[in-house]
């Protein structure tokens, strides 16, 4: 159970990165542009890349701070992103149903 418990924390932590703004505008796009089931993995993976990219371009664009890298080297740093990667999984999969079932009528 402890296991049960820590997967159903890790893919809440993950649904939670992304149930913001910046998130839900990614994966509407890519529930978009998504055509087919097969392809949702690819869409997860760029999803989560695209969500990476604009946490390390907003403050440099937005603010005018200085570009500073992600810390790849750094645990943490995986950790969100394979959170990200589940919430990108959940979010997409539940808009991609959406479309398909609007799509149908």
């Amino acid at each position: 159970m402890d296991i049960l418990n820590t997967l159903l924390d890790f893919a809440r932590d993950g649904f939670d990165q992304v149930n913001a703004v910046q998130g839900l505008i990614i994966a509407l796009v890519a529930a978009l542009l998504l055509p087919s089931w097969r392809r949702l993995p690819v869409f997860v993976f760029g999803a989560a890349a695209v969500h990476v990219a604009v946490d390390v371009l907003l403050p440099v664009v937005g603010g005018g701070a200085s570009l500073r890298l992600p810390d790849v080297l750094e645990f943490y740093f995986w950790r969100y992103v394979a959170a990200l990667l589940i919430g990108y999984l959940i979010i997409i999969a539940i808009l991609m149903l959406i479309k398909r079932v609007i799509l149908r009528r």
